[in-house]
């Protein structure tokens, strides 16, 4: 990106800069001439400012290429540390993550509310409870800025499913609105006022988010006060004139689609937006270049390199959040932690163990510089005297794991040649090479890079040396967004080119994966050359005509493998270790595969045959514990049958070193669930409105969303709201109020915790409200403050103080359009979950007030 080496931009007016752009300039300002910059106008020494995905670590901007960054554990593994500080230290690393990027805006946090815990980008937001959501935002956001780097929260608002996501009109009454779905916007705006929003790609009172006046200029930027950059989501721009006017400022990614100076110049003369609306728009996307340059001068006019950072002090904080997320769900026998006085043999099962599960799919997925499997980190950990033995026992990817670990090119570097090549006019490939890069991935995604000179249909041929450690049969899947054939030593091995079947793969644009087994001998290499070009094969005659010479938009390809595996000797083969050892521990779960943006996974069941494993391992060992690896919820129809169970979420490089950490007591858990876990898909609160239905989402749940529902309909969870276990034990006592201020509301809870068991711990303290009969429904009890006692010795008592505002108070009002607290008898219950909480008393709030803005 060619960036004015002049920093006068620094100091400049931006009135007077806006004054001296050409229409065509303040056009280009309000798109992006690519997927990851804003755009420089050097004629005035403007620079253009970088930013990055995503929430739980640092991408870069290259798909293709990806810089190699320091994966962290995802939301909902944060938000179960229920410890606002820790996340305030994950936005400041997060923002040195950014900076050596060469970005200096992040695009995170994700606070959309886990409605449905089979959402695709479940995993991204931090809870089904609008105030932990909003808490652990604005600690994320605080880091982050106090640090010099932009936050971009997102998705404003209702982003809560992946069907028909870009068209679905979220249809959601006013109440809910505010006091769920608004809500963790509002708390983050009230306590850490992010930099940036970003719109969501659908619809609210049937009007997208992007282009939404009521959204974007009554309710945040005059009610709320925000005074800050909105930008769309990749490709969440429908429209020139609607979105200018709502409050629109950045179209994203570029080149833009919307803001060209053709349409722009169409919607001016023909008076649907104005110059006026179009300088309100550059003036605030110069602004907040102008304060991102200013705070990062030299990232800004840097060199603008792509770099990676590796410390240890980097992988104690990254393995201590992962650890402290961690949710110890269930210890029967005390079986955990696991000592050698316990157990002597333990077996490793699971397709998770040895997996690179670091994280879910989408743009929250990233390159890692290093990761810890479960295996790894279990073994290198493990006391002395302790003997493993592992059996995968079943698959459960939903695409065979990709390969960059088996792959060499014919020098023998890591990876493999990716070479580009032209077409000619009848769209073949032309002879000479266009350009080559050395790829350590088998996951090519071409969306955000291509090198220049290419015409506008292309080939790319890829080539390396695979070998295997075993001799065996091994499984090869190619999966495309575009077309793509694979050769294996000159062979056409598959080809997902001449025809093909629509798949999920890619955002849905691309196919099924198809596939082919062949025999490898150890350490025996042989030649993979796979073709893909950005065209699509013909439509058959039962589909919607696509033309040959049609690019394909979300363009890339995946090559995958893994041993041939007999299923029933796999499972077989797990359950009778089982029964050798003292001990199972088992990985299992989903992946980014199955749980990603782009779409919603279809049930809460465990893929492939971890069920049938778990329940046939434990029926052969009870003494199993199992660690379920997973951004939401999951099924557990054994869970009576193991004596052990640990969410272990998608927990980021350091997975393998947190995991071991809980396993063998070098860290006492100390995570609480940021959401419900079901026992059935029909129990799901927004059950069965979970799919958009003739573009509309029907939120007939309401209010009651999460552990409310529950509660509501008398139903009892697989595990509550907040809940979690520890290797000690704590009492509760001494709950009492106090309110501090007459004015409008203010009020200090204060418990007493005790650790009475034998280890040191933490224990999160937790406060629910349930208000007065105020004469329109509302839940039970709501979740409206927390602390953590940390660092407990045992015998150790602590007086904690929590406070508590008028928004604890509050719902709103939709007839007067406020929000409103009314006067009566309100209940303040303090506990360790939704489902456990021993204490409680009351207060009187003697008025009624009303209320506006934050």
């Amino acid at each position: 990106m060619s960036q004015p080496k002049n920093r006068s931009f620094l100091d400049a007016s931006v009135p007077n800069l806006v004054k001296k752009l050409r229409t065509e300039e303040k056009v280009q300002l309000l798109g992006a001439p690519n997927w990851w910059n804003t755009h420089a106008i050097e004629r005035l020494e403007i620079p253009g400012v970088r930013m990055s995905d995503g929430p739980n670590g640092v991408r870069g901007s290259s798909h293709f290429q990806s810089t190699p960054a320091q994966c962290l554990p995802c939301a909902t593994a944060m938000a179960a540390t229920f410890d606002p500080e820790l996340i305030h230290q994950v936005g400041a690393f997060l923002a040195e993550e950014t900076k050596i990027k060469s970005s200096v805006i992040l695009l995170a946090p994700t606070c959309n509310i886990q409605r449905n815990p089979l959402g695709g980008r479940a995993f991204e937001s931090f809870s089904e409870d609008p105030h932990l959501s909003g808490t652990m935002a604005a600690a994320y956001v605080n880091g982050l800025q106090e640090n010099g780097v932009a936050a971009t929260i997102k998705h404003f608002v209702a982003n809560d499913q992946e069907h028909e996501r870009t068209a679905a009109d979220s249809v959601v009454s006013e109440r809910a609105l505010r006091e769920v779905y608004l809500y963790p916007f509002m708390l983050a705006q009230r306590d850490a006022k992010p930099w940036a929003f970003m719109t969501s790609y659908g619809r609210i009172d049937n009007v997208h988010c992007s282009e939404n006046p009521r959204l974007l200029q009554d309710i945040l930027r005059k009610e709320w006060g925000f005074d800050g950059l909105v930008m769309s989501d990749w490709y969440g721009t429908y429209s020139v004139a609607e979105a200018l006017n709502a409050g629109l400022d950045l179209e994203m990614p570029g080149p833009p689609r919307w803001r060209t100076p053709l349409l722009v110049n169409h919607s001016l003369t023909a008076q649907k937006t104005s110059f006026k609306t179009l300088n309100t728009r550059v003036s605030t996307l110069l602004s907040f270049v102008q304060k991102m340059s200013r705070v990062n001068p030299d990232i800004v006019y840097g060199d603008g390199i792509e770099r990676s950072r590796d410390s240890p002090e980097a992988r104690k904080f990254c393995r201590k959040l992962a650890a402290d997320g961690m949710v110890l769900l269930k210890n029967e026998g005390d079986l955990l932690p696991l000592r050698k006085e316990k157990v002597k043999k333990v077996a490793i099962i699971g397709p998770n163990a040895k997996g690179r599960v670091i994280s879910g799919g989408g743009s929250a997925a990233l390159k890692p510089t290093y990761v810890v499997t479960p295996y790894q980190g279990i073994l290198d950990n493990a006391p002395e005297g302790i003997e493993f033995q592992y059996s995968v026992g079943c698959y459960a990817h939903r695409y065979l794991p990709t390969l960059e670990n088996n792959l060499k090119t014919k020098d023998g570097k890591p990876g493999w040649v990716c070479t580009f090549y032209n077409h000619d006019d009848n769209g073949n490939p032309v002879e000479e090479e266009l350009a080559h890069f050395v790829l350590q991935d088998t996951r090519i995604r071409l969306n955000d890079f291509l090198p220049t000179g290419l015409t506008p249909t292309w080939t790319i041929k890829v080539e390396g040396l695979l070998s295997f450690d075993k001799t065996a049969e091994y499984e090869l899947g190619l999966t495309v967004a575009g077309r793509a054939k694979l050769w294996v030593d000159g062979n056409l091995t598959i080809d997902n080119w001449t025809k093909q079947t629509k798949g999920e793969f890619f955002y849905g644009q691309g196919t099924v994966e198809e596939t082919a087994v062949l025999k490898f001998e150890a350490g025996k290499a042989r030649t993979v050359l796979m073709e893909y070009t950005n065209t699509f094969p013909p439509a058959s005659d039962n589909e919607e005509a696509k033309p040959d010479s049609q690019p394909a938009l979300m363009r890339g390809v995946r090559l995958g493998g893994a041993e041939k595996i007999d299923p029933e000797k796999a499972i077989d083969e797990a359950v009778t270790l089982a029964s050798q050892s003292d001990a199972v521990v088992l990985v299992a779960g989903l992946t980014p595969e199955w749980e990603s943006e782009g779409f919603d996974r279809p049930t809460l069941q465990l893929p492939g045959r971890q069920d049938e494993l778990i329940a046939k391992v434990a029926k052969a060992n009870p003494n199993t514990v199992v660690c379920v690896q997973a951004g939401s919820a999951v099924s557990m129809p054994w869970v009576g049958a193991v004596h052990g169970l640990l969410q272990a979420w998608y927990s980021g490089n350091e997975v393998g070193n947190a995991l071991a950490d809980v396993l063998y007591g070098n860290v006492n858990p100390s995570g609480r669930l940021s959401l419900t876990l079901p026992v059935r898909y029909e129990d799901i609160p927004a059950y069965p409105n979970l799919h958009s239905e003739n573009g509309k989402i029907h939120y007939h749940e309401d209010l009651f969303v999460g552990y409310k529902y529950f509660e509501s309909k008398g139903i009892k969870p697989l595990f509550p709201f907040g809940f979690g276990l520890s290797y000690t034990q704590f009492s509760l006592s001494d709950l009492s109020v106090t309110m501090t201020s007459t004015k409008l509301f203010s009020l200090q809870a204060t418990v007493t915790v005790q650790n009475i068991g034998s280890r040191k711990g933490s224990e999160v303290i937790q406060v629910y409200i349930g208000y007065p009969d105020i004469g329109v429904t509302t839940p039970k009890r709501q979740f409206r403050a927390f602390a953590k006692a940390k660092d407990l010795s045992p015998g150790e008592s602590r007086q904690i103080k929590i406070s508590l505002d008028k928004y604890a108070v509050s719902f709103w009002d939709t007839p007067n359009h406020s929000w409103r607290a009314s006067a009566g008898r309100y209940v303040l219950y303090a506990g360790t979950s939704s489902d456990n909480l021993p204490l409680q008393t009351h207060f009187e709030l003697n008025d009624s007030f009303e209320w506006s803005g934050l």
